[in-house]
């Protein structure tokens, strides 16, 4: 799953810059308002590609790994419900 959202991550920046470049190298020789008009589709990119990048799907598990510390691990373990409560 990592590898993919990195995959689909330099796929978006790879476009935005390829977007930039041609709209200042290229369009704005024929039109301006298309060259800005892709600089702001490029601007939204971004942080679209921040946010695939750094979801998390069901399976991962990043909420929950332990820290190291028995007793904290202990504690939250029988706060999530995954041990049954000290007597």
């Amino acid at each position: 799953m990592y590898a993919r959202r990195r995959h689909l991550y330099f796929a978006m920046m790879g476009t935005c810059v390829t977007l930039f470049v041609l709209a200042w190298a290229v369009v704005r020789l024929w039109s301006i308002p298309a060259a800005v008009g892709m600089c702001v589709v490029a601007m939204i990119i971004p942080p679209v590609a921040a946010m695939v990048a750094n979801r998390r799907g069901p399976d991962d598990r990043w909420w929950d790994d332990p820290s190291g510390d028995p007793q904290s691990d202990e504690w939250w373990d029988e706060l999530d419900g995954k041990k049954r409560p000290r007597s």
